[in-house]
């Protein structure tokens, strides 16, 4: 018999690999009497991500089990019919031994192998309980300070200060007595970070700058941190508390503006976590109105990454460049398509400069964008108004139906233009518009002189610069 060597080495090196896998993966074994025949889905986080890993059928006691094989620890989770995840730490060195109830109700869940695990799952039942009680003394030192009744009794209010500190303590304690190089020492201390931000808003003010400063000594390309399943939350959390700190909306922006420096070091020595943690960030900022920091976050990468950016994001980056307020918007010729409200202007007007009044409101939307549906209509009962106070309104639509189209317009009595490209509209190029609806208030100079963010605001810019300041 012959042998061909080739195939015996590739047979060899596979089965070392199996073996080696075998040999080092870790698993998951888990009865839930409940989830007999269900099917049980495993996954984990990555980045802004969830990915399963694995799925499996329970047997008629409702036990299975999962193999795994990670080369770093992270966060995995456990869904069932239910959808409700259960969180574990997966680590390659523990294996996890789990059972219970059900996997939606995480106190009927016991750990009975997986230290890391253990200490996870006692700290998430332990800590609502000490934050129930510090709610409690909290209130109780609140009524012994103001409430003249109570407030001479300096006694008890010692021992709601004692028995405050004390759980305090309790908590801090819990933490510090893990290893500090173990995955469940950084994932508590992060998540309790995260978790207690609302908390501090509202009752424990004088921790927001410690909070903030501890937010911005995160590194959010950690990849402990990318694979916990909180980075949306760390990103959400940090610039929630900025906007909520109790400061003027010009000191916000201010101390957005250091967070997003504070961040910038770290990203720009990851390609791919630049894109996704700025293009997440920046959306973020954009759906809170926080333009002003949005606009800082779009120039600093724009103007120091050396890293390529991502083509829609590079797009979206590039509008606050080139079309922030101060700057000259682009003259552009009106589509062949243009619907005028009269002849006088269908006669004399070809491109936006043609315009002589003193505003134009260039707004870009389409009829299936269900906020420009609900939005744009509302100016023609505004429009009579603002044309009297010199502004007037050029609709430019991303619509590709010219039906649509004429359906949408059919009662506008302003300017409204389209040559149904949608996005790859030449106008709409020009102005970098990513998102509909978006709005630019013109100067007769075509200086951009705001960016509305709604017809309300647009509104209340004309009551307040127009009507108010003529008055």
């Amino acid at each position: 018999m012959r042998y061909n060597l080739s195939k015996i080495i590739i047979i060899y090196a596979v089965l070392t690999v199996k073996f080696a896998f075998f040999l080092n993966a870790q698993n998951i074994t888990a009865s839930f009497s409940i989830l007999s025949n269900q099917k049980i889905k495993f996954g984990t986080f990555q980045g802004l991500q969830t990915i399963l890993l694995d799925s499996t059928i329970a047997d008629n006691t409702g036990y299975f089990k999962f193999n795994f094989d990670l080369n770093q620890p992270c966060i995995g989770y456990l869904t069932s019919s239910e959808n409700t995840p259960f969180f574990l730490i997966l680590d390659k060195n523990e294996n996890i031994e789990i059972k219970g109830f059900t996997l939606s109700t995480p106190a009927s869940v016991v750990i009975l192998d997986g230290k890391q695990n253990q200490a996870f799952s006692q700290y998430a039942l332990e800590r609502p309980k000490r934050e129930q009680a510090l709610s409690a003394w909290r209130y109780l030192n609140q009524i012994y300070s103001l409430d003249s009744l109570f407030a001479r009794d300096k006694k008890a209010k010692k021992f709601i200060e004692y028995e405050y500190a004390k759980i305090k303590k309790q908590d801090q304690d819990f933490l510090n007595q893990l290893d500090p190089k173990s995955y469940v020492a950084w994932y508590l201390t992060v998540r309790k970070l995260v978790s207690d931000v609302s908390i501090i808003a509202q009752y424990r003010t004088d921790e927001i700058p410690a909070t903030i400063q501890a937010f911005r000594e995160l590194d959010y390309t950690d990849a402990r941190l990318y694979s916990s399943g909180l980075l949306r939350d760390a990103l959400e959390s940090h610039f929630w508390l900025l906007e909520n700190s109790g400061k003027s909306l010009d000191s916000v922006y201010i101390e957005m503006k250091i967070s997003i420096d504070s961040m910038m070091p770290q990203l720009l020595k990851n390609e791919k976590k630049l894109n996704e943690i700025t293009n997440y960030l920046f959306d973020l900022l954009e759906r809170q109105s926080l333009f002003q920091a949005s606009e800082y976050l779009a120039l600093k990468v724009l103007n120091e990454v050396n890293c390529t950016i991502d083509k829609n994001l590079a797009k979206q980056l590039e509008f606050y460049r080139a079309m922030k307020k101060g700057n000259i918007a682009p003259d552009f010729s009106f589509y062949s398509n243009t619907i005028f409200p009269n002849d006088i202007l269908r006669d004399s007007i070809t491109k936006l400069s043609d315009l002589k009044t003193p505003y134009t409101l260039i707004l870009f939307g389409a009829s299936t964008c269900p906020k420009c549906a609900d939005e744009i209509p509302q100016i023609n009962e505004l429009y009579a108004k603002w044309k009297s106070q010199g502004v007037e309104v050029v609709f430019i639509s991303l619509d590709e139906s010219e039906k649509d189209f004429q359906q949408f317009i059919s009662s506008f009595p302003f300017i409204s233009s389209c040559d149904f490209k949608k996005w790859n509209s030449q106008i709409v190029e020009s102005y970098y518009v990513f998102g509909t609806p978006t709005m630019f208030l013109l100067s007769n100079k075509r200086e951009i002189l705001l960016r509305p963010n709604s017809i309300k605001q647009m509104d209340a810019w004309i009551d307040w610069f127009l009507i108010k300041n003529n008055n």
